[in-house]
This record gives C-alpha cells, structure tokens and sequence, in this order.
C-alpha cells in the first residue's frame, strides 16, 4: 500500500465517522423497511437530514464506553429487521455501555470525530483538520507511482474535504482527553468502517 494510501484512508475514516455514524440507524431503518420480493414497496419518506453535532466536553468514561459499544456495534443485523428490532438493539448496546441511548452514543462519537480529525496520523498530535488534509494533498501531489486517475480522485476528495472543514472545537480539554486514547480510538473507528 502507498504511503499516502495511509493517512488519505485515516483522515477518511476519521472525517466520516461521526456521519456513518449517525446515519447507521437510517440506513437500517431504511434496510427494515424495504418491500420483499413481490410486493409494493412502502410509499417513500420524506428524507431525513443528519443534525449537527452538539459539542460536549468529553469524560474518560464516554471513551472508554464508545470503544466497549464498537464489537457490539459492529455485529449484524437480525435476519428480517424492523424497525423497532434495529433502534431496539442499537440503544440496548449503547445502555449495556453507559449511555441513555444511541442518539446520546453517536453523539460522543461525533464529538471524538471531530477532534480526530485534526490529529496528524504520522505524529499523533493535534494539529487541525485543514492542516492535516493540506498535508495529504501534498503528498498525493508528489507521490509518482500513482496512477494518475487514482491521484485525480484522492485530490479531489481532499479538497472537497477541505471545502467543507470540521467545526471548530468548543471544548479544548477534548483534544488531551482523545489524544490520550488516540491509538484506540483510530483502530476502532476504522474498524467501524469496514
């Protein structure tokens, strides 16, 4: 694997988190809801949208509850999920690990997005999210045995990134609080993506 392959896939994982997330639950609502084979499928639904994340100052016990969810998280489906069955089983694994519910879950893990987001992968410390994917574009740009339509689409989705940066952080004691779960955190919410 490329170099940049690495910290372009980090900052991915990193940046989309928090959204996938959030849409976890509406994508399987969405799965839950789809017509079998051989009937109508349910009239549509008008599109939700994602809320912003409400910043929180982080505590050690959100972390520590978010790496605990991540397996539990992670496992499938029932087989024939509804709707109840999915939002039940989503807040029973964010209770069993410290949370009200799911919605309170993706929260903090929202909030631990965005401040790894700014972290360098190489160095593990914090340095901004636009900093971080100006130092992905420059290694893209240099990178010479990349294809040149692999290198198109990288460039282009991290300046899209760019475009649309992180917000700032509210609570900077979040950043030493991640920081010290960095390893931990970037495995499971890469692992969350696969």
């Amino acid at each position: 694997m490329h170099e940049f392959v690495r910290p372009v896939a980090a900052l991915s994982v990193v940046c989309l988190a928090a959204a996938i997330a959030i849409a976890f639950a509406g994508d399987a609502l969405a799965q839950a809801n789809q017509a079998p084979p051989n009937q109508t499928a349910p009239a549509p639904q008008q599109q939700s949208t994602v809320k912003p994340v409400k910043q929180m100052a982080l505590t050690d016990k959100q972390i520590e509850g978010v790496l605990a969810a991540q397996k539990d998280m992670e496992e499938k489906l029932p087989d024939n999920p509804t709707p109840d069955k999915i939002i039940a089983q989503l807040d029973g694994v964010a209770r069993k690990n410290g949370f009200a519910n799911y919605d309170e879950y993706t929260n903090v893990v929202g909030n631990i997005s965005i401040v790894l987001a700014g972290f360098d992968p190489a160095t593990k410390k914090y340095v901004g999210s636009d900093a971080v994917i100006k130092a992905q574009i420059a290694q893209v740009k240099a990178d010479k045995e990349m294809s040149p339509s692999d290198k198109k689409e990288a460039l282009a989705e991290l300046n899209d990134a760019l475009k649309a940066p992180v917000p700032p952080i509210e609570n900077k004691g979040n950043i030493d609080l991640v920081a010290k779960y960095y390893d931990k955190l970037a495995d499971a919410l890469a692992d969350e993506q696969q």
